[in-house]
């Protein structure tokens, strides 16, 4: 498949969308917000214990929590490593990475416990074991020569039977890319546009227990749904901006926002319906970015300047 490099603005793909549109369609996600449950869950900060002096953690991108409850920080500061392994009580038990990254971007613990991280400068992406070694890495290849922003690799990753790993390169191509279990590269899919199985900005991705992949088409304002070899399925085009997506313990939750809010402004976790797109229930926060789940019911995300948000009954 030939490389389309895609635009970072909105450009010709929302061109055909005009501000009254976006206008209207941030009063509607906005009434069906206020429409929808609220859940009965108090923001906490969880508070990260520093374990030395001048350590600090920077932008938290990504938070996951493996099967221990353990949860993994991926932050973007200098003052500590990129990868910082918590308890559910803030006491740092390790830390990794440094110097592997450009733009800390997404991490994730696959269903064998291993730690996957993605990196949106350099579109490379590692397999590590819970204790910090690394075992694989992925180079997504496909970058710009040229280009315009920092942000042009790799978003996020997906993992489905048989070692399936799907990893969405969304900042500079517009495409889904298919790895097997070693690392070897199956297939692609995707381009650029508004049409289905077209994207603009593939932010996020998770896969659920049907074998369904979500995608979160952040700049397009939808999540697209396909098979495992890329089918469309359909789309939902009424939960906004939809940095974030994940499936968790039978459970569907994305980190969204209003199309006319600049990015990283306040927004929603979200637990939604996978037969409808209906909202379930949903929380106010700050850190749509990522979102993964601590508990049944407990979204947990990443922050600024450095924080883990925590969502308890």
């Amino acid at each position: 498949m030939s490389r389309i490099f895609f635009s970072f603005g909105l450009g010709a793909v929302l061109a055909a969308q005009t501000s009254p549109d976006l206008a209207e369609q941030t009063r509607k996600l906005k009434a069906l917000v206020a429409s929808s449950p609220r859940l009965a869950a108090h923001r906490t900060e969880l508070a990260v214990q520093a374990p030395a002096n001048g350590w600090e953690m920077e932008m938290v991108s990504s938070v996951a929590v493996d099967g221990e409850g353990r949860i993994y920080a991926f932050q973007r500061g200098g003052k500590a490593d990129p990868v910082v392994v918590m308890d559910r009580a803030g006491r740092v038990l390790r830390s990794f990475g440094r110097g592997l990254y450009k733009i800390p971007h997404s991490i994730r613990i696959d269903p064998k416990g291993n730690v996957w991280t993605v990196d949106a400068g350099s579109s490379m992406v590692y397999q590590h074991s819970p204790d910090g070694r690394k075992r694989l890495e992925i180079a997504v290849g496909g970058l710009p020569a040229n280009p315009r922003s920092a942000f042009c690799g790799t978003t996020d990753i997906a993992f489905a039977p048989g070692g399936r790993i799907f990893i969405s390169d969304g900042y500079a191509n517009a495409r889904i890319v298919e790895y097997d279990q070693r690392g070897r590269r199956m297939r692609e899919w995707g381009r650029p546009g508004t049409g289905p199985g077209e994207f603009h900005l593939p932010h996020g991705i998770a896969a659920d227990d049907r074998n369904i992949l979500y995608v979160a088409d952040r700049e397009n304002g939808r999540i697209q749904r396909f098979d495992l070899d890329g089918r469309f399925l359909g789309a939902w085009d009424h939960l906004g901006k939809t940095f974030s997506i994940t499936f968790r313990r039978g459970e569907l939750w994305i980190g969204t926002q209003p199309r006319t809010s600049p990015n990283g402004m306040d927004g929603w976790m979200m637990k939604i319906d996978r037969e409808t797109g209906a909202i379930l229930g949903y929380v106010e926060t700050p850190g749509q970015h990522s979102v993964d789940l601590a508990g049944p019911g407990q979204p947990i995300a990443g922050a600024r300047p450095g924080s883990v948000i925590w969502f308890r009954p």
